[in-house]
């Protein structure tokens, strides 16, 4: 089945859908309902080709996620469109309605209903009808076809059963055919209804032509709240008889004891869990050969077509409707109708079976049998599934032992398991909607959690293990970072003293190279002397050259001072060679103080250099400090971490 075919017929699933499984609980028909996820969502549509439309899953679903369509607003429109349109009324609107019975007639009157036709005698027709099939075809174990529900069933689900539905309309088409070929009333036809599937019956082909508009009470009613229904009313405009009492159960088969006594056997049969499950057996009843009764009366409903599915949910909480059909059934089988005339009920009860019937044909003499006949054919193709496939849908769902296979919870939705099986093998479902799959997987999950947990606990604690190094080799780098930071301190301290030395080293050697100035201006004063001295002794030389030529000149007279003028040359010579000596010795001095001066003031550049390397070398010990402080609190912070893992 294409997804895009799912949920698009009569009954459908609403947004409220949980994917609960109570619908498919209720459904009688296997193929109806879908799982699905999408978009992350459990849902469960319904498959409009197969479903019979019993409405049990909207009654079962507790989340009101099943919906129904109708012709109730198109109905409305066409009506202000000025449609020439006639109205049928089903039995049990009176009977649920008793009050506003006249009035909502009356208002639908007032909008342009031409005209208002009960279907109670659209009922006495079927009976009439179903009397002269049965008898002029001498049918046994007939099955009564007023309830589409269950004429839908027949042809989908059990279409073997399909011979035995007795080919006359139901009171709703037989009261449009009688408008139509016998009243000649060519308006269209709306049908106010009490059953959603009365639409699938309204839209078999050879339906269309007689109704046009399935109103359901439920939906009428909503749509007439706020109108002030206080001064219309208005009454249907034809006589019927029993066909009131078709909507209660058992209603089919009151009218035929009344014609034919209580000697016949007629099969009351109603409610989705029992008339479904019925007609299977029936059709191996038939199969078998065993007796049959003369009629089958089958409805949907468990309290017939007076709470059916179209109904106000608040009608069926209490017994009202029950003692209305009442009082319009005593008022049916009285001696006098109690409507428009004062004439003896032909098929009253005062008469005998024979004679009643016997009027009741006479009532209805103009009728054509032919007019009020139909056909049915089978019109679904059930999808079938073999053993092989079951066998799938359980090894799917992971049903490995005939106990597995026999579990039969129901929470699928399903009555066993192995319907679930052919459900997941057919596609209809999903073995995630077996309780039990979902509970072995869990345990399974649950299991495989167990060891994954056991060996996170032991990577727990092999990680537990690594953490505690972690924290003592944390512990050992802060204490290195303890004493680093202790010798990083001394450190600096010593470079700051090294630097204030070296500061006072400089002082020193700027004052050596001021001494050394000193001493070399010194020298270089005492070159000059020392040439001044050599000016002089080489004049006193002169002199004492002068004095000698003279000593000489003056003879014996002059020897001593000849000798003082040798000595005195000899004097001069002597200093003459010290200073030259001095000066020799100068001339090595001055040089040699000059490089020395010049090694000096390398060397106070290198102590600058030095200087400045140990402050800077100073002030990046006082910055590793700080920065080793920080690295201390963030080894301390991270070690608190650690320990809070591990704990």
């Amino acid at each position: 089945m294409e997804i895009n075919k799912l949920n698009s017929g009569l009954v459908y699933t609403n947004d409220d859908c949980i994917g609960c499984n109570h619908c498919i609980s209720v459904c009688p028909v296997f193929e109806a309902n879908y799982s699905l996820k999408q978009d992350g969502k459990d849902l469960i549509y319904v498959n409009g080709d197969a479903c019979v439309h019993c409405g049990a899953c909207i009654d079962a679903c507790h989340h009101h996620a099943r919906s129904y369509q109708d012709d109730t607003e198109q109905f409305f429109l066409d009506l202000e469109k000025g449609e020439p349109i006639s109205v049928l009324v089903a039995p049990a609107f009176i009977a649920n309605y008793p009050k506003d019975y006249g009035k909502v007639l009356g208002y639908l009157k007032n909008l342009g209903v031409r005209h208002i036709i009960s279907v109670s005698f659209g009922a006495d027709i079927t009976t009439w009808g179903y009397l002269n099939y049965i008898t002029a075809y001498n049918l046994e174990g007939g099955i009564s076809q007023p309830c589409p529900a269950i004429v839908d069933y027949i042809e989908k689900h059990v279409p073997e059963l399909i011979p035995k539905i007795i080919p006359i309309h139901s009171p709703m088409m037989c009261a449009a055919i009688y408008v139509k070929k016998y009243m000649k009333i060519m308006d269209k036809l709306a049908f106010i209804s009490p059953c959603i599937a009365k639409k699938s019956e309204i839209m078999r082909p050879d339906n269309r032509q007689y109704v046009s508009y399935n109103v359901t009470f439920d939906h009428l009613v909503d749509k007439l709240k706020g109108v002030n229904l206080g001064s219309y009313h208005a009454v249907d405009e034809l006589e019927y008889g029993l066909g009131c009492v078709y909507p209660q159960p058992g209603g089919l088969k009151e009218n035929v004891e009344h014609f034919l006594g209580k000697d016949v056997l007629v099969r009351q049969v109603e409610g989705e869990k029992h008339a479904y499950h019925f007609l299977k057996e029936y059709a191996k009843r038939i199969k078998n050969g065993k007796p049959l009764p003369f009629m089958v009366d089958a409805l949907n409903c468990s309290n017939g077509c007076l709470y059916g599915t179209g109904i106000e949910p608040k009608m069926s909480e209490n017994d009202d409707a029950f003692f209305e059909i009442n009082t319009l059934r005593n008022k049916a089988k009285s001696s006098k109708m109690d409507r428009k005339s004062n004439k003896k009920n032909p098929w009253g009860k005062e008469n005998n079976y024979e004679k009643r019937f016997k009027n009741f044909n006479a009532q209805f003499a103009e009728l054509r049998l032919e007019d009020f006949m139909c056909r049915y054919q089978e019109n679904f193709q059930a999808v079938s599934v073999n053993e092989q496939q079951i066998e799938a849908g359980f090894e799917d769902m992971k049903k490995d032992s005939p106990q597995k296979r026999s579990i039969d919870c129901g929470a699928c939705g399903y009555e066993s398991c192995r319907e679930m099986a052919e459900a997941v093998a057919l596609g209809l479902n999903r073995r995630e909607n077996c309780m039990h799959y979902e509970k072995d997987a869990l345990q399974e999950e649950q299991e495989r959690m167990q060891e994954m947990t056991e060996q996170l606990r032991e990577e727990h604690r092999r990680k537990q293990a690594l953490y505690e190094e972690i924290v003592e080799d944390f512990q050992q780098i802060k204490n290195a970072m303890g004493e680093l930071a202790i010798g990083n301190q001394s450190s600096a301290e010593d470079a700051t003293k090294i630097a204030q030395a070296v500061g006072g080293m400089t002082s020193f050697t700027q004052m050596l190279r001021n001494s050394m100035k000193q001493v070399l201006d010194a020298i270089t004063g005492y070159d000059e002397m020392n040439e001044d001295i050599i000016k002089i002794s080489n004049q006193t030389g002169m002199l004492a050259l002068n004095a000698g030529i003279e000593a000489a000149r003056s003879g014996e007279a002059g020897r001593g001072f000849a000798v003082i003028a040798n000595r005195v040359r000899d004097l001069s010579e002597q200093t003459k060679e010290a200073v030259v000596t001095g000066k020799d010795q100068s001339a090595i001095l001055i040089p040699a103080i000059h490089k020395l001066e010049e090694e000096t003031s390398t060397f106070v550049n290198h102590i600058q250099n030095i200087n400045e390397g140990t402050s800077a070398l100073a002030a990046s010990s006082q910055e590793i400090a700080a920065q080793t402080e920080m690295v201390d609190e963030v080894v301390n912070g991270m070690a608190e971490k650690m320990r809070e893992v591990i704990n």
